[in-house]
This record gives C-alpha cells, structure tokens and sequence, in this order.
C-alpha cells in the first residue's frame, strides 16, 4: 500500500490534466458541460488562472489575473508545456451565478460565492435559509464531482490518447 504523501505527489498531475481538459471543453465541447448538469447556462474562466511549467527541475508559475485579462499568454504557456493547477470559474445555471477557485493538485474548491439567498425575517426561517445556502454550495460539488468523473471515464480509455489529447494539441496550437 502507498503512503499518502507518495500517492498525493505521485498522482497529482491528474489535477491539473483535468482543470486543462476543463478549460479545453468550454472552448471547444459545451455538450460535456451539459453532461455534467443539465440546468448549466455556462461555465466560465473568471477572474484568475494559474499555469506552471516544469522545465528542467524548475517550477515556472504563470498567473493571469484581472476581469478582462485575456487568455493569450495561457495558450502560450500551454503551448510550452505548461498546466494549469488553479481555475477561477463562474458556474450558471438556471437564473443563479456561482464563483469559485479551484486547486488541481487537490481539487480543493476555495472563495465560493453562492447566489444570494432570502433574507431571514423570523426565527423560523433561519433553517430553511442555511438548508438553502447548503444546496447552492452543494450544487458546485456536484458539478465538480460529475465533470472529474467524466474526465477519469475519459482518462482511462484509448480514446484518450488517440482522440482528445490530438484535439487538445491542435485547441493549443491554434
């Protein structure tokens, strides 16, 4: 049985494959969105994202932060072999706005901003207010948990290497 640490260290760049596969299909394949729930309006980068690459023993860590930063030197990055291991998106559904980071290496979600729920008037109506608050951030989760769970069915098979990492290849090459 492996301890731990090797295990985390040792499978850790299936992370950040799946938050560059993520960024992947929303430029290129909205239907897998659609899979992963049906009432998803879009799925967006927001406001940051972070790429590493690791040449030659060193770590290079590219950000690009800001609300109308452009993505280009991301694509140039991955075009030098850079991942990406943090993702700001911006989930919708319905008529509701979700933001959240979230961390390759661990898949930790972080800075969730939910949509507004109903002002608590009266002492009863603060249960239904927390019950309330624990769907919409329940509904992230969810998203994540389907779209990893599409991405490892994906992972394991052939068409993997045959099909999407040729697709993701000629996304980042464009």
């Amino acid at each position: 049985m492996l301890d731990v640490a090797v295990s985390y260290n040792r499978f850790k760049f299936l992370g950040y494959e799946f938050l560059t596969w993520i960024w992947f299909i929303m430029e290129n394949q909205q239907d897998i969105l659609k899979k992963a729930d049906e009432e998803l309006v879009s799925l967006d980068i927001g406001n940051r994202i972070v790429l590493e690459n690791n040449r030659n023993n060193t770590i290079e860590s590219i950000t690009i932060k800001g609300d109308e930063a452009g993505l280009e030197e991301g694509i140039l990055s991955l075009q030098k072999g850079a991942v990406v291991t943090e993702l700001n998106l911006i989930y919708k559904a319905g008529n509701h706005e979700w933001h959240f980071n979230i961390k390759g290496e661990s898949l930790n979600i972080s800075g969730l901003k939910t949509p507004e729920t109903g002002n608590v008037e009266k002492k009863e109506d603060i249960e239904g207010s927390v019950l309330e608050k624990v769907f919409l951030c329940e509904k992230v989760l969810v998203l994540v948990n389907n779209l990893y769970q599409q991405f490892v069915n994906l992972r394991i098979t052939n068409n993997w290497n045959k099909g999407v990492v040729p697709l993701m290849q000629k996304w980042i090459a464009s």
